[in-house]
């Protein structure tokens, strides 16, 4: 961004690059579901014309951005990874795919994600840092491409961590922004009251400079709220020193929570501590019946969004993905109303913690694990043998809370296992405090060198 602002290199030039880099891993890691060359292009070659007469829209102007097939593209197919959307091309744009748009940057194409974003199936997607294993979901294109470099930044969603947990299996930045602050119109919906819509970068400044871009209020999206929106990169390198940082030790550092994570978390929050933060031990009621009541209120919204296809075409769903959807059918109203319950519970927990500690931010393992072989993938949400943790409740146990608090959630590379692949560390604010959230991202990743490492592809 640097380059192309000091007129070092052109949006064509970037350009090139970045479709020569998916060129050359795109039939290994399989990231894109379609690949806009024309138009990329043709709005390349608009946006030198206007930088060279010195009519620059910001720093995204030029810059090759992807988005996760959930979001609606006029005249680009948006199939949100499933046979029911087959050939569906929207007639409008998204929200975020306009702002994106009049911000100058150049959309190069739609990134793969599981089947309506809901985790039950395993699409060709692989992870870069070994490519027998799984790159996260459901925004895993979205994480893949940014990881090498296909495109230089990219929107996912996350309901339920799906723009964390790839970012963190991946090795690079994902943001969850504070529900409410980034518009979810003309994005294909999950949840109404868990869906979020955020950036998935290389660094902390490119999330915090996406958001300058997509974050604000929309009148199309009854879920967006009208606040103030900040600068995001302003104050970045103020420095943590006297920020008070809590750490629960109860859920996050669970006995599921493998060596090598809690190693590189411990080690991460030395890091913060010795650039001046002070760590807080904290307990968090409510907390260990958050992902319960989360993955109720999606289950439940989920299947009624899908009520109607789920009748019309069934056989055109993954067999995972539609049983997953009968069986949201089948819970209660009553469970639904006592999860919105600990909804209320869990938030004004999570508030009263905050205020009582006079905490900035909470910190945590993005994930208790690393990634797994494709092979052994199992994402089956009930246990059905008892057996122990299947992947993905241990994957949500992270996550999932502060989709239901609504609060942003950070989460960046940390260290690696013994088998180098990555590890991510969270960093959740108060509501619409995701100034200090990418604040303490940006001074962990100044102090350690993480964020540089590529995967070997």
């Amino acid at each position: 961004m640097t380059l192309l602002r000091k007129k070092e290199v052109s949006p064509v030039e970037l350009l090139d690059s970045v479709l020569q880099r998916l060129e050359e891993t795109e039939d290994r890691v399989h990231a894109y579901t379609v690949v806009t060359k024309e138009s990329a292009y043709t709005a390349a070659e608009q946006a030198e014309r206007e930088i060279a007469r010195g009519e620059s829209k910001g720093p995204l102007h030029g810059i090759p951005l992807a988005l996760k097939d959930l979001l609606y593209t006029t005249g680009v197919p948006t199939e949100a990874g499933s046979r029911v959307l087959a050939g569906f091309i929207p007639p409008y744009d998204s929200t975020v795919t306009t702002r994106l748009k009049e911000s100058g940057a150049i959309l190069i194409g739609k990134t793969v994600t599981q089947e309506f974003a809901y985790g039950m199936n395993i699409p060709s997607t692989r992870n870069p840092w070994d490519l027998e294993r799984w790159p996260g979901g459901s925004s895993a294109g979205s994480a893949v491409a940014v990881a090498v470099d296909s495109a230089m930044g990219a929107i996912g969603t996350d309901t339920g961590g799906s723009i964390r947990v790839p970012s963190s299996l991946n090795g690079v930045v994902g943001l969850k922004p504070t529900f409410g602050r980034v518009s979810k119109h003309g994005v294909i919906p999950m949840s109404t009251t868990m869906d979020h819509c955020g950036p998935i970068t290389k660094t902390v400044e490119d999330a915090a400079l996406l958001m300058n871009v997509i974050a604000g209020y929309d009148p199309h999206d009854t879920t967006s709220l009208n606040v103030p929106v900040p600068d995001f990169t302003d104050g970045l390198d103020r420095g943590i020193a006297g920020l008070r940082l809590g750490v629960e030790r109860n859920h996050f550092f669970y006995s599921e929570v493998l060596p090598a994570v809690r190693r590189a978390v411990e080690s991460a929050l030395s890091v913060l501590e010795s650039q001046g933060a002070t760590l807080v031990d904290v307990e968090i009621p409510y907390l260990e019946y958050a992902p319960h009541a989360g993955l109720t209120l999606i289950m439940v919204d989920t299947s009624s969004y899908h009520q109607a296809w789920l009748r019309e075409r069934p056989e055109e769903y993954d067999p995972r993905t539609r049983f997953m959807l009968e069986v949201g059918e089948f819970i209660l109203a009553t469970d639904y109303l006592r999860a919105l319950q600990v909804r209320k519970l869990f938030k004004g927990a999570m508030k009263e913690v905050f205020d009582t500690h006079r905490l900035d931010a909470l910190v945590t393992p993005t994930i208790p694990i690393t990634t797994v072989p494709v092979n052994e993938m199992s994402v089956t949400i009930i246990d059905m043998e008892d057996d122990g943790e299947t992947i993905l409740p241990a994957l949500v146990h992270h996550c999932t809370p502060f989709n239901l608090s609504g609060q942003p959630a950070l989460t960046l590379p940390c260290g690696f296992d013994d088998n180098r692949l990555p590890i991510g560390l969270q960093i959740v604010g108060r509501p619409f405090d995701e100034p200090t959230v990418l604040r303490i991202g940006y001074t962990y990743e100044s102090a350690t060198s993480w964020h540089r490492e590529a995967p070997p592809i």
